[in-house]
């Protein structure tokens, strides 16, 4: 075997011995900032505070949050305080404490809170308005950054629980090998709810001549979707179990 010339081994020694001496530091990668939300979830028989957590990745312009934990007020509804409307902040306090102590510090400011109410509670604006202001007063009072209450119609409310089920069901997007985001290319799944006296299906419009009577537009991950609710009426848990015993009966 032939040897490496002399003067390439002197070479290569002086080369790795400058490497050695050279200083060096490592380029730090600036993390993604993780962002808050609180949604109050406002029902007639109940009330629920989610916490929200998001960054700055996006899919086609639209947020990929995920649900960070939960606290389930304790009592009745809010519409259920009218004779007592200093009660309501009272059972709202556990939560908002509890969340305050969830989210840093440094972020209570910029956490936007948001109130989403049923239908139900339309009629607290004229006929309880001291109830009404008592709550909008509490919520401002709070060191979150109060964004407004939300009276949801039931085209609406049905649309959010379809986007629910088919975000969690990752319809919209999903994570590819090297944890991307990218389409589904999977289909929209509909949702039926079975309330007590009725039954409610939600479902995307698959063709442009179908015009429902109630329908809401949604532009989500860079598709516009039309949802519509159909009510069935009669088909509620109530007429399940009247069915079911008469049934039994014969």
């Amino acid at each position: 075997r032939e040897l490496l010339p002399p003067w390439l081994v002197i070479v290569a020694g002086l080369t790795g011995i400058v490497l050695l001496c050279v200083s060096t530091k490592d380029v730090p990668i600036t993390p993604l900032r993780t962002k808050y939300g609180i949604v109050l979830d406002a029902g007639p028989s109940r009330t629920n505070l989610f916490i929200y957590q998001w960054t700055t990745t996006k899919a086609n312009k639209t947020g990929v949050i995920r649900e960070c934990s939960s606290c389930p007020v304790q009592g009745l509804g809010i519409s259920n305080y009218t004779g007592s409307p200093q009660k309501v902040m009272e059972s709202l306090q556990p939560c908002l404490t509890w969340a305050q102590q969830e989210i840093p510090a440094e972020q209570h400011s910029q956490t936007p809170l948001y109130v989403g109410a049923t239908t139900s509670m339309r009629p607290l604006n004229l006929t309880h308005p001291i109830l009404s202001d008592g709550l909008l007063a509490a919520l401002k009072s709070s060191p979150f950054k109060f964004q407004g209450t939300k009276l949801l119609s039931s085209p609406e409310k049905e649309a959010f629980n379809w986007v629910a089920v088919n975000y969690v069901l990752e319809n919209f997007f999903k994570y590819d090998w090297r944890g991307q985001l990218v389409p589904s290319g999977k289909g929209m799944a509909g949702v039926l709810l079975v309330g007590g006296t009725s039954a409610l299906l939600t479902a995307k419009v698959e063709e442009e001549n179908q015009a429902p009577t109630e329908e809401v537009k949604l532009q989500l991950y860079g598709q516009t979707h039309r949802v519509y609710t159909h009510h069935c009426l009669c088909h509620g848990t109530a007429q399940l179990r009247s069915r079911l015993l008469a049934l039994l009966i014969q």
